[in-house]
């Protein structure tokens, strides 16, 4: 009876004739060539026979297994599976057809397609069985948990030892992307496993792999089977299987079937009852009933050590993220200001929005023929004194110093953070800013020091806000109509003078007293702007 040597994914198949023997590895002369590198050069040896296959296996670094058991020799009968290193492939005769080899474990005779055991987890929970599990079959294995010792005793104390060593090494460590690498290559040195991944949860709830390593060395350690990941996180269970391929509680889980999965434990990193930061996942290709429960009890132990070292993590980036954003916008923006941007992740987006703002400008007058009998020093000391005061004020009313242009300044209210009252807050600004001119003045005067008068100009109206610039230097600032009205209203301001727009004066909720001024032309406006002149 001729067979048929079909690979699980489907891309390889290869006919066997009867009385011929065929050399399995990943030498190009073998005659059945396998390009992985967890294959030998010389894998293994298949003699064809009339009713079945006789297999043996040449001495491979990752070993040959038939129906998921490992085998020096054996006989393959139609149906059954054989895996050389981690592929997988399955005997068939022509009556068998072309479809591929199972999907629910029904042609594989290993009966330890099973959760062999899940416990229900409610944050960072220590070893310790919580919830009902499933027993573990008769024939499974001692486990992989690298503990050498001579009695239960020092064992449990060896374990204690080892993760407070690993609470140590992950606690020292808050970059995220290094601490996750040493989550990986501590996992390698504790377990005898043959991958493991890391997938972290992002603010949609999307699983995102972060790091993954094989220690097969090959890019299949990227993948970690959805239906396990989606079982662990959404039912906050810890998961050992064996045998995934033929579980059907994974019925459907392709992933599974094209990695062969063999054993496998998946456990939710949980920093807090409600808070699953993750998985973190291992498995074994090769071997089934590879773990144990003293596996799992390690691993959920281990993994509450590292939800907590990623959450501290997260915390340390976030508290130098709010640093950073202090540091820069404590320049334009009122302290308070600066600290809710901080704390408002995206407060301050790229690009920017339409939004109402109130603009202020102030301007000195006749600065330039003031500076041209004054020393360079003399209008440095002038202006930063002036620019000091003048400052404090915009910020202690809540505004935002978008820039100075020469001896001028803009300032904002209502970008980036709104506040109910930011046009009476302009206005009250702009009169104590006047204010202190004036006492300014006579302190200058006193000293021997010119004196100065100021125009300001508010409006109020819809602009465009954001970050505005190019890939080296961003300004966040608001460009518009509105923007172009205020600078009028300072260019005609008189010194000490505080003139402000009609939309301006209508908004206010604590009218000022003014007095009607000559409405204002403004370019391509067809009428003039009314103009209104604050007392102050």
């Amino acid at each position: 009876m001729p067979f048929k040597l079909v690979s699980f994914t489907g891309d390889q198949d290869f006919e066997l004739i009867p009385d011929q023997t065929y050399i399995v590895g990943r030498a190009v002369t073998s005659e059945i060539p396998i390009f992985d590198p967890t294959i030998s050069r010389r894998h293994a040896e298949l003699r064809v026979g009339k009713a079945s296959v006789s297999l043996k296996d040449l001495g491979s670094s990752n070993g040959t297994f038939i129906n998921g058991e490992r085998v020096t020799d054996g006989t393959l009968e139609a149906g059954d599976s054989v895996t050389f290193g981690k592929v997988v492939f399955q005997l068939k005769t022509p009556e068998m057809g072309s479809a591929r080899l199972v999907t629910t474990g029904q042609n594989l005779p290993h009966p330890g397609g099973t959760i062999v055991k899940q416990i229900a987890m409610s944050g960072g929970v220590p070893p310790g069985i919580v919830g009902e599990a499933v027993p573990a079959p008769a024939d499974a294995g001692q486990g992989q948990l690298k503990v050498a010792a001579a009695n239960t005793g020092e064992r449990n104390a060896r374990k204690l030892s080892l993760l407070l060593e690993v609470s140590q090494k992950l606690s020292g460590e808050l970059d995220l992307d290094k601490l996750l690498g040493r989550v990986v290559e501590t996992t390698f040195d504790v377990m005898g496993v043959d991958r493991v991944s890391v997938l972290l949860k992002t603010d949609s709830g999307e699983l995102v792999p972060r790091v993954s390593k094989s220690r097969l060395g090959d890019s299949s350690a990227q993948h970690v089977p959805r239906s396990i990941a989606r079982k662990a996180v959404e039912e906050r269970v810890a998961i050992l299987t064996d045998n995934a391929v033929a579980d059907d509680r994974f019925k459907g889980g392709a992933s599974i079937m094209l990695q062969s999965v063999r054993s496998a434990m998946c456990i939710p990193l949980m920093a807090g009852p409600e808070m699953v930061l993750g998985i973190l996942y291992v498995d074994n290709l090769t071997a089934t009933n590879s773990f144990s429960d003293e596996d799992l009890q390690f691993l959920i132990a281990f993994g509450g050590l590292a939800a907590i070292a990623i959450k501290n993590s997260r915390f340390a980036e976030q508290i130098q993220r709010e640093a950073m954003v202090r540091s820069n916008f404590e320049r334009y923006f009122a302290p308070n200001v600066a600290a809710e941007i901080a704390m408002q992740q995206g407060a301050v987006k790229l690009g920017g929005d339409k939004r109402p703002v109130t603009i202020l400008f102030s301007d000195i007058r006749g600065f330039t023929t003031m500076s041209e009998h004054m020393s360079p020093d003399s209008i440095a000391s002038l202006l930063s004194d002036y620019f000091t005061e003048m400052v404090d004020i915009i910020f202690a009313n809540g505004g935002t110093l978008d820039k100075f242009i020469g001896d001028a300044i803009m300032a904002l209210w209502g970008a980036p953070i709104p506040h109910a009252d930011d046009p009476d807050r302009a206005v009250q600004a702009a009169i104590a800013m006047q204010r202190a001119i004036a006492a300014l003045n006579e302190k200058w005067v006193a000293e021997g020091r010119p004196s100065i008068s100021v125009g300001i100009g508010i409006n109020y109206g819809d602009t465009f806000a954001g970050n505005i610039g190019s890939h080296l230097r961003l300004e966040y600032t608001v460009i518009g109509d509105a923007v172009n009205v205020a600078s009028r209203l300072c260019s005609n301001a008189k010194g000490s003078e505080i003139l402000i727009s009609d939309p301006l004066y209508q908004v206010l909720k604590q009218k000022p007293p003014v007095e009607a001024r000559d409405p204002l032309s403004v370019k391509n406006r067809a009428q003039a702007v009314p103009v209104w002149r604050v007392k102050v």
